[in-house]
């Protein structure tokens, strides 16, 4: 089976199940895992930030991240197709009570700084007590596989201390974009208060995200994810996936990169609209084609959604020779149609 859908269809390897199996537990609800810490420690560690917190899912970790920094009532700044604000439920308003400001994101996944500085809202004398307080700026790296700058990154998160806001960075694949700049983690977590890193995406483990911050942060985030159902027991068994993950498999991500260049280089080959990032290929097609294609690709076991905006994601299961087989069938296909 190829597929292309996302790099959260990976499967464990052989070695990561055996890390697995022999990794050392203990309940982390009472926070003596020996694995979980481990793991928690690690991330921090490589982030440059005080403590981390291991969570099932990165919705979760983010989510725990805007509670830890926000109260009822407050409002978060942020993009207008960031995963946090279209793609996690509502879940900060919903379980929060935390109001969300999207602002429209431009191409390259940022948000305009004087978007942002005439979104800050605080309380005070006069109209201020009819707003929401404005708490925290989230961003998000890599956006739809865009790695957005480090200079906008840097402006953008100084902006907000200078305002009185927190900073919180979605880096759901924040490795993808540390392999293709060629930078350190903690180069790419700077001037964020709170990071939640991904462990089931590019790193390819079954489960779970890490949120980074000071230790005040993370205290507050360890309450809130018992209060979401997100304290595991013997969870050493899944961190244990991704501590294989950080030994070894970031610097594997370039060759996801690569292979996605070559699959926009075909579909481009092919005469369809296409761009590349990252791990990420995109691709236009026809309204009467998707649905048709999609079948036709399923049948002939390649797994992938196809839609007038297509988005093919690579990953450690995806190799060179799926790439090519995975063209030949679309060559194939346009070839009868």
């Amino acid at each position: 089976m190829i597929d292309l859908r996302s790099d959260t269809v990976t499967r464990p390897t052989p070695a990561m199940r055996e890390a697995m199996l022999s990794a050392a537990v203990g309940d982390d609800v009472w926070g003596d895992d020996p694995t979980v810490l481990a793991l928690q420690d690690k991330l921090a560690a490589l982030s440059g930030k005080a403590a981390g917190l291991f969570l099932p899912t990165g919705t979760q970790s983010n989510l725990v991240a805007l509670m830890a920094h926000c109260e009822r009532g407050d409002e978060y700044i942020v993009g207008q197709l960031a995963h946090t604000y279209k793609y996690e439920g509502g879940g900060a308003a919903v379980l929060g009570s935390i109001v969300p400001q999207p602002i429209e994101n431009e191409p390259d996944g940022s948000l305009p700084l004087a978007k942002i500085a005439s979104a800050i809202k605080h309380h005070g004398p006069g109209m201020g007590v009819h707003f929401a307080h404005t708490k925290l700026l989230t961003l998000e790296n890599t956006f739809h596989g865009q790695v957005v700058p480090r200079d906008y990154l840097k402006a953008a998160t100084e902006l907000a201390h200078s305002r009185g806001l927190a900073t919180h960075l979605d880096g759901a694949r924040v490795f993808n974009a540390v392999v293709a700049q060629g930078i350190t983690l903690e180069a790419a977590c700077e001037g964020f208060d709170s990071v939640s890193i991904c462990l089931s995406k590019g790193l390819g483990a079954p489960v779970g995200s890490v949120l980074v911050g000071s230790e005040e942060l993370i205290e507050r985030a360890y309450r809130w994810r018992k209060v979401l159902g997100g304290g595991m027991r013997q969870s050493g068994i899944l961190a244990a996936a991704g501590l294989y993950a950080l030994e070894h498999h970031i610097e594997r991500l370039a060759d996801d990169h690569a292979n996605a260049k070559i699959l926009a280089e075909g579909l481009a080959a092919l005469g369809t609209p296409t761009r590349h990032a990252t791990n990420m290929a995109f691709a236009t097609f026809p309204d009467a084609h998707c649905e048709p294609l999609e079948t036709y690709l399923a049948e002939r076991g390649m797994l992938a959604s196809i839609n007038p905006e297509s988005r093919f994601v690579t990953h450690l299961d995806v190799t060179p020779e799926a790439i090519a087989a995975f063209l030949g069938a679309l060559t194939d296909y346009f070839a009868i149609g």
